[in-house]
């Protein structure tokens, strides 16, 4: 990869889910000492994120959850072709610090553990759905209602649990990791794994500066390198192994 001066005339700007702010700041710091390119990430909720790239506020790059970035894609949000799959994330299960652990290594004593909560939360991505939907083929989402804590716009499940707010608490792995006042006691079973998968998109702006767009597109190259596997485990997440970053060149540039 080319080094560039640090003197550049602009740096790149992103939005980016909760679940990769810790990644992407350590991401963007290590990116900087190597190439001299500044990548400023704001990281919001992933609904919000998503809101705001498709009612037209400007990014060089948008990173969420693989489904929103196609969606992007599909409408315009981000340049069709751009998007790069760069880090997979489990969602773990956390108790508050002190707390008697409950068995959650297979699908019935995670079943059993959910059932016995008297409280529990869990965010509102793509990880919140799954957990719903888990719950309904369990046939226990009736019953589990009056017990769900929703997390306020901007507030994270484990401070919810570190608080007695919520006895058990299910979010990305890496949003669990390192919290005060909670242990984190494991992933979801294998039978019923959610790993999300994180994607990475072009802003439509850069179809207009080709300098931007090249800069863009090496940041995700980076992004998905073998290089950084080893930070990406550190935080609790996984590389994904996928095929060299390929982004379709707009018409325009």
């Amino acid at each position: 990869m080319k080094v560039m001066n640090h003197q550049a005339p602009f740096a790149l700007t992103g939005i980016s889910s909760m679940a990769t702010k810790s990644l992407l700041a350590d991401l963007c710091e290590q990116y900087l000492d190597k190439t001299g390119v500044h990548v400023h990430i704001e990281s919001v909720g992933g609904v919000d994120a998503a809101a705001r790239v498709k009612a037209g506020e400007i990014f060089d790059l948008v990173l969420l959850a693989a489904d929103s970035i196609a969606r992007l894609e599909e409408a315009g949000g981000v340049l069709a072709g751009s998007r790069c799959d760069w880090v997979t994330s489990p969602v773990a299960v956390a108790v508050t610090a002190g707390a008697i652990a409950p068995l959650i290594g297979t699908e019935s004593q995670l079943r059993e553990a959910v059932l016995a909560a008297p409280s529990l939360s869990y965010s509102t991505g793509p990880s919140g759905t799954y957990l719903e939907q888990l719950f309904t083929r369990w046939g226990v989402m009736d019953e589990l209602k009056s017990r769900i804590v929703v997390p306020p716009p901007g507030t994270p499940v484990a401070s919810l649990v570190s608080q007695g707010k919520a006895a058990i608490g299910f979010q990305q792995r890496s949003e669990l990791l390192h919290q005060p006042g909670i242990t984190v006691i494991g992933d979801l079973p294998s039978s019923v794994a959610c790993i999300t998968t994180f994607s990475a998109g072009i802003g439509m702006n850069c179809s207009l500066d080709r300098e931007r767009y090249e800069l863009a597109h090496r940041f995700l190259q980076y992004l998905a390198s073998e290089e950084v596997r080893a930070l990406k485990q550190q935080h609790g997440m996984d590389w994904a192994p996928v095929s060299p970053v390929h982004v379709q060149a707009s018409s325009t540039l």
